[in-house]
């Protein structure tokens, strides 16, 4: 089964949009929370210490003793709440002066104030309170005024506060669910434009329609166009290829069968010997024609990979090809010359390609080359080049530029050529970098020069 990937774009984004969004949401709404418990707590304490020095300001010392005169309204409205209970005590030295008894003077969570104010937790009578201690200034023991109450207010304050932040709750799930709409429809023109391209691939290789193809989304599509039009133009490349490849290897098939036919009826020994000449003749056609379409296919530029470019001698090759076909130049009364360099030219590229672009120069030129012509071989090395000059016919000027195309002859030709020597050297040139050109002989004929990019240009 194919392996389905397990990432989800739309999973990712809310992933990256959502969690941090909820995240911040969440932070703000609990720093709030506690931010706003803080203010209650602090306006709270800070009643208490009011309360506690209104106390204060009510005892009285008498040398070292403390006192404290209270009148019973005073007292009934210090005690007054309509939800707390509130408690007082004024302590000398530890010892209980006025007010309730047992207060505790120390607790947890205490909060310092200036002047030695203090408020606290703790417990009276099992009841959770809140005290607020101030020290009243006097002779003798330490006094401290204390009051308390309990938390009924503050609690309720605090579920006011949370029923507050309910809404908040509310509309943190609707940004939640708003930002996964938002990546949902955001989405939407990707996989529109991925099932239109889908659905067109199966079908037809135009390009995708790109006019309501989100800003952002448009370099994609024009990339998939680009592929599309990348494919669309290798599968026409095929296709031409394919039939061009059949038509031409109809000629040497028919030439086969023919020969075989003769041979099968040749009545006797010299007969049948000339009919197996023609067989071999149409043998090596067709072999020719094969080896020339399978370099072709594999110097199709679709297809090829890079290749691996080493210092390659000229003159060296030139040598050693032009040796391949002395005796072919030699049955035909053609001579084949060399005219190196005054100096190694070294250029960087693949040995055996070279070899075969040059090899199919000179196999044109012997060709196209009446008996008693010459061909010459011209090595140049400002830039590097490769030069093959033959005495033939030449090239008419309306014709020069079609004849590096597959499969095309110039009229008037003869021999057994196949149209495809002079393509394979364009495809074999543009590989190294390089051009080849086609000019008029200076004494008549052909001229073909494979041109290398100079030293400087090679090596950037």
């Amino acid at each position: 089964m194919k392996r389905v990937a397990d990432r989800w774009l739309q999973r990712d984004l809310l992933h990256r949009v959502l969690l941090p969004v909820l995240a911040i949401v969440l932070v703000a709404s609990a720093a709030t929370a506690i931010g706003a418990h803080e203010v209650v707590e602090d306006v709270f304490d800070r009643w208490l210490l009011d309360a506690a020095h209104s106390l204060a300001a009510q005892v009285r010392f008498d040398g070292p003793r403390a006192s404290v005169q209270l009148a019973p309204q005073a007292e009934a409205m210090l005690r007054y709440d309509v939800v707390d209970r509130v408690s007082y005590e004024v302590l000398q030295g530890g010892s209980h002066l006025s007010g309730d008894m047992d207060l505790p003077l120390q607790g947890d969570d205490e909060d310092q104030f200036p002047a030695g104010e203090r408020a606290y937790d703790t417990t009276l009578r099992g009841r959770p309170v809140r005290v607020a201690a101030v020290r009243v200034p006097g002779p003798g023991a330490a006094t401290y005024v204390l009051v308390a109450e309990t938390q009924a207010k503050r609690d309720e304050a605090t579920r006011a506060l949370l029923l507050v932040l309910a809404p908040v709750a509310a509309l943190v799930l609707l940004a939640a669910l708003a930002v996964a709409l938002a990546v949902r429809r955001t989405l939407q023109p990707l996989e529109r434009m991925a099932a239109l391209w889908k659905g067109r691939s199966h079908g037809s290789l135009d390009p995708v329609p790109t006019q309501d193809v989100p800003r952002e989304l448009l370099p994609f599509a024009l990339a998939l166009n680009e592929l599309l039009a990348r494919v669309r133009e290798l599968v026409v490349r095929e296709r031409h290829f394919a039939s061009t490849a059949a038509h031409q290897l109809r000629t040497p098939l028919a030439g086969l069968q023919l020969a075989i036919a003769r041979a099968a009826q040749c009545p006797d020994l010299e007969s049948t010997r000339q009919a197996l000449a023609g067989l071999e003749n149409a043998t090596q056609q067709a072999a020719r024609l094969l080896q020339q379409l399978l370099s072709l296919a594999r110097l199709d530029p679709e297809g090829r990979g890079s290749i691996e470019l080493a210092p390659v001698d000229l003159v060296t090759l030139a040598r050693e090809v032009g040796e391949v076909y002395v005796d072919a130049a030699m049955e035909r009364d053609i001579g084949l010359e060399l005219a190196p360099a005054r100096r190694d030219v070294v250029v960087p590229g693949q040995a055996d390609l070279l070899r075969e672009a040059l090899g199919n120069l000179i196999d044109n030129a012997i060709r196209y080359t009446p008996p008693g012509g010459r061909v010459e071989l011209a090595i140049a090395d400002d830039p590097p080049s490769i030069s093959v000059r033959d005495s033939g016919p030449g090239i008419r000027p309306e014709e020069r530029g079609r004849v590096f195309e597959r499969f095309v002859r110039g009229e008037g030709t003869v021999g057994s050529g196949s149209g495809l020597g002079l393509a394979i050297v364009r495809e074999i040139a543009a590989l190294h970098g390089a051009e080849v050109q086609l000019d008029p002989a200076v004494a008549g004929g052909a001229r073909f020069v494979l041109r290398f990019p100079a030293p400087a240009q090679a090596a950037a």
